[in-house]
């Protein structure tokens, strides 16, 4: 399903109290990133969250951040992981974006984590650029949706 697609991205209704979540992101290609925190922002502010904001280095440290926060005496009700990738010239490319998302998820099923995962893995600017704008098609505000159904399944399960 191409971005196009999809159905544009709405906060569904959480149970319980509001939900609190940590946004980690990877702003190196900072538009695209800005523009998907805009959109996980408002899906979590329309579905009457909050959330802070977290930047690390690059996205190899998305999964990093997130076993820290884990460990530290904060306490989310989920998590947002941001970041984008585009293919370069070298292996490099394959490397990053699987490692990091194998690790994601690592850490969020050892942990029991609601995750909603945005990273990126483009060709082109262009491809990252028509999934991080305003138009609806947001991939920040898709992985912000999913955190939120994952904090839902969370508390009807009895695990949050």
């Amino acid at each position: 399903m191409s971005t196009q697609d999809a159905a544009l991205p709405s906060a569904p209704a959480v149970a319980g109290p509001a939900p609190h979540l940590l946004i980690v992101r990877a702003p190196y290609y900072r538009t695209v990133i800005n523009g998907m925190t805009t959109g996980a922002e408002r899906i979590i502010n329309e579905a009457g969250g909050t959330c802070e904001v977290l930047d690390v280095a690059g996205a190899y440290e998305l999964p990093q951040v997130l076993r820290l926060a884990m460990r530290g005496s904060k306490r989310y009700d989920g998590f947002v992981a941001l970041g984008c990738v585009i293919r370069g010239e070298t292996d490099h490319y394959d490397f990053i974006c699987a490692a990091t998302m194998q690790a994601m998820l690592d850490v969020s099923l050892q942990f029991g984590m609601c995750l909603g995962t945005g990273l990126l893995t483009c060709d082109t600017l262009a491809q990252a650029e028509a999934r991080s704008g305003q138009d609806g098609h947001n991939k920040g505000a898709e992985a912000a949706a999913a955190a939120l159904i994952q904090i839902n399944a969370a508390r009807h399960l009895g695990a949050a």
